[in-house]
């Protein structure tokens, strides 16, 4: 049996600068709700039913970390710091999700197929955020060795999307609320119409995102990670399109956050965009410095495909030929 001890609001004052105050997490989900004006319906759906929400709002009944994150993320707290006692299955769980972001990250299929098949043996058929986890994850690992064609990708994202969103429509996405699984599914999404050259669709869902997440966090500095996720695969498309000048202003916003946040993941990604839609705008100053910071994090980082995209471009536009 899960307890959920309580959450830790952070906040500070003119006077006393940080402080701590300890409340249970139910309370805190239930406060938040009401701030948003959100029915109970409208904040659980897919992820638990009304009764389940309303046991955790009243502290009498401990749900799994996996469902205390997502009704976070739906409230706009994606960082809410908890405490939660976890079950030995749900250490293996969140164990093997780690593992398989990972071979999504260095494109290890085998490995991450291997490990989704772990995580299936141990999810039950009623584990919703799980399971969207697993579809999601195929779909990007099937991505890279080409063993799902991309209508097969798109069916695969839109039905773990529906597994905690049902009245999800592409066309309409602020109208629904949404955790970080179910925007990166969206994500995938966007970038599979890119590559079968939907590109007035692609961008049109990363103008959606974008404004979905600018208003649902606004209020939370460190959600930054999944608006920065946004920021670059946005900038990406409208690079892809041509649209050179507002990808410029994508591409940099994105770099600037994440070394006003610390996150830096998209940061390369967001250098090298910045870099080609400087170039292709004739800023061809602001584009060889781009390039020469983003040439030199991958390599730091050690991410050897972002380092050949980078060293090729540079010597392509610019002629710079980097050789070490």
């Amino acid at each position: 049996m899960n307890h959920i001890l309580y959450k830790i609001v952070r906040y500070r004052t003119k006077s006393r600068g940080f402080l701590m105050n300890c409340i249970y997490i139910g309370t805190f989900i239930k406060q938040r709700r009401k701030e948003l004006k959100l029915t109970q319906e409208q904040v659980c759906s897919g992820i638990c039913d009304p009764v389940t929400l309303s046991r955790i709002e009243n502290g009498k009944q401990a749900p799994s970390k996996s469902v205390i994150s997502a009704l976070l993320q739906r409230l706009g707290m994606p960082e809410a710091r908890y405490y939660v006692l976890e079950s030995k299955n749900e250490l293996e769980i969140e164990a093997l999700k780690k593992d398989i972001i990972a071979c999504g990250v260095t494109r290890n299929v085998s490995l991450g197929f291997e490990k989704l098949s772990q995580l299936e043996n141990l999810t039950v058929s009623d584990d919703h955020l799980t399971r969207q986890f697993i579809l999601r994850s195929k779909a990007l690992l099937g991505s890279f060795d080409k063993r799902y064609t991309y209508d097969e990708q798109i069916d695969m994202l839109m039905s773990a999307i529906h597994l905690t969103v049902p009245d999800f429509n592409i066309e309409e996405i602020n109208k629904c609320l949404y955790a970080f699984d179910e925007i990166k599914a969206i994500i995938q999404i966007a970038n599979i119409y890119l590559n079968l050259n939907r590109n007035d669709q692609a961008i049109d869902i990363f103008y959606q995102l974008l404004k979905y997440v600018r208003n649902h966090y606004r209020e939370v500095i460190t959600s930054g990670k999944i608006t920065l996720l946004v920021l670059y695969n946005y900038a990406r498309a409208l690079d892809l399109c041509g649209r050179y000048e507002d990808g410029m202003k994508l591409a940099k916003e994105g770099r600037d956050a994440c070394i006003q946040y610390g996150h830096y993941q998209t940061l390369p990604g967001c250098l090298e965009i910045y870099a080609e839609c400087c170039h292709f705008l004739g800023m061809d100053d602001e584009s060889t410095e781009a390039y020469y910071q983003a040439y030199y994090l991958c390599k730091l980082i050690g991410r050897k495909e972002d380092l050949e995209i980078t060293r090729n471009e540079a010597k392509k536009y610019l002629n710079i030929d980097f050789k070490h």
